[in-house]
This record gives C-alpha cells, sequence and structure tokens, in this order.
C-alpha cells in the first residue's frame, strides 16, 4: 500500500507531466494500467453515478467510494487516485476517513472545500479557509509515516452558474491555494479553471498544480474522467435499445485481451493443478 503511494509521490516530484486515467471499476483499473497510463482516477461523480445511480451531490459517501476505490487498487500495480470529496463534515471525519484511504491501498485523494450538499441547487459557498486548514491538517495528522498524497480541491474557481460553490474570483482563489500549501497540501487542483488561469496559478502557488479534465503546460499531472463511464453506460443504453427494438444485439462479444485481464490462465493452472494433484480428471 506504502509503495503505490511513494510511486506517485516520486512520479510528482520527477517533473515529468502524466495523466491518471479514468477507472472506475476493478476491470477498467486493470485496462487503464494494460495500455500504458503511469496512474489512474476514481472521480466521484464517476463512482456514484456508475455504481449507486445517485448524483455527486454530497449523498454519495465516502464509505462507498473507499468500497471501490479498494477494489480498483488491490488489482493494479500503478497507483490511484480518488476522489475523496470533503472528507466528511468535520476534522475527525477527515481524520478517520484518510486512515481509511490509506488502509484501502490509495496513493492519493483530492479533498474539496464546497460546503454540502455541494454541486446542488442550493448556494451553498465554500468552507471558511481557517476550517479547511483544519482539515489538511487533520488529514496531515492521519497520515501518519505513509506517503499518501493529499490533493487539495479548491472550487473558488466554480461558479455558481455552474451548479458551483465559488465567485470566480482569481484573487481568492491564489489567496485559498497559498492558505492550503501553507496547511499541508502536497498538490493543488483548481476544476473549471480557464488553461490562462490554471497556469497563472501554477506560477505563482509554491506547491505543484493538477487538471481536472484537460492537459495544461506547467502542472504536474491531469485526473481524467468522464469518458469511461459515461461512454460505457452510452453504449450499454444504445445496445439496450437495440436488444428491445430487434430482439438481438450485433456485435462483437470478445474482449480484446480478457483473459489477461481477468488473469484467466493463473486461475486455469491453479485449478489444474489441484485436480492433477489429487487424481482428477482435466480438460
Amino acid at each position: 500500500m506504502t509503495d503505490q503511494a511513494r510511486k506517485l509521490r516520486d512520479m510528482i516530484g520527477g517533473g515529468e507531466h502524466f495523466v491518471a486515467a479514468e477507472a472506475y471499476s476493478a476491470l477498467t483499473g486493470r485496462i487503464v494500467e494494460s495500455v500504458g497510463f503511469k496512474a489512474a482516477y476514481l472521480g466521484g461523480h464517476a463512482c456514484s453515478a456508475f455504481h449507486y445511480a445517485v448524483p455527486d451531490n454530497g449523498v454519495f459517501s465516502q464509505v462507498e467510494q473507499i468500497e471501490q476505490a479498494a477494489r480498483i487498487a488491490a488489482v493494479m500495480d500503478i497507483p490511484l487516485i480518488a476522489d475523496a470529496d470533503t472528507l466528511g463534515e468535520t476534522v475527525a471525519d477527515a481524520f478517520h476517513f484518510t486512515r481509511r484511504y490509506i488502509r484501502a491501498g490509495i496513493a492519493g485523494f483530492h479533498v474539496e472545500d464546497e460546503i454540502n450538499p455541494k454541486h446542488s441547487t442550493w448556494s451553498n459557498g465554500l468552507i471558511p479557509i481557517i476550517d479547511m486548514q483544519a482539515r489538511i491538517e487533520a488529514c496531515k495528522r492521519a497520515r501518519g509515516d505513509s506517503d499518501i498524497v493529499i490533493i487539495v480541491r479548491c472550487d473558488e474557481m466554480y461558479p455558481g452558474s455552474r451548479r458551483g460553490g465559488g465567485t470566480g474570483s482569481i484573487e481568492e482563489a491564489k489567496r485559498r491555494g497559498r492558505a492550503y500549501a501553507e496547511a499541508g497540501a502536497d498538490v493543488l487542483v483548481f476544476p473549471i479553471a480557464s488553461p490562462e488561469v490554471t497556469q497563472e496559478l501554477a506560477r505563482l502557488m509554491p506547491i505543484p498544480l493538477c487538471t481536472l479534465g484537460f492537459n495544461c503546460p506547467g502542472t504536474g499531472f491531469t485526473l481524467s474522467t468522464g469518458w469511461g463511464w459515461t461512454g460505457a453506460a452510452q453504449l450499454h443504453l444504445a445496445r439496450a435499445r437495440e436488444l428491445m427494438q430487434t430482439g438481438t444485439v450485433k456485435m462483437d462479444p470478445v474482449l480484446e485481451g480478457k483473459d489477461a485481464l481477468i488473469e484467466q490462465d493463473l486461475f486455469d493452472a491453479l485449478t489444474r493443478e489441484w485436480a492433477e494433484k489429487t487424481g482428477r480428471t482435466t480438460r
């Protein structure tokens, strides 16, 4: 578990930009690893919508997110970064869930500063800076000897017109970013900020920045999400409609590399060895 966090920390420190590709299930985690990505990312909306069919507006719990994240991290040799929302409602929650993410083998997470229920019809605003700093400090305290990477998400550039809690003030984003770095954040992310604003923030912040959804010069890495789970749901919807309308689905049922992805040969060999040792017939 510590190895993956150390690996992620070393990648960030190495200065070479990388993409943490969307992985919303164990199989998709294996897929992004198999095609060559150096890290994977489990977004909150990807997990809440795909696995629980609920919105990512505060109703989706950290227990549910950790449950899925642990399954993904367990089958990969690349680091997994998880969306940890607000890590609960108190510093005690932040401490507790940080320890649970560590035990689940997660290499890093991002904790955000929007007040719950977030991304909702309520004009909520952001957590006061002093309270957000206390939350970050609780994460650091819970980290102990672990290398888990604490990414802090500032939603100041995520305006109410887009169901966010921010006002769109670059100066406030700078103020919050510096305060979060001072409290112990390892990396910052400012969702919805334009590439130009992101680059400006990256130049001014004392710690690295990552981006959510797009690559940007001057940042350390990209958290890429949305294309995987929505694509899978779109395909499922299209094929369900085809089956309903025609009675069949025209498709190639073979998944390229499936046996390697699910370790078919390993489990076949284990079964064969057991059968032969105990005098049972094999195929």
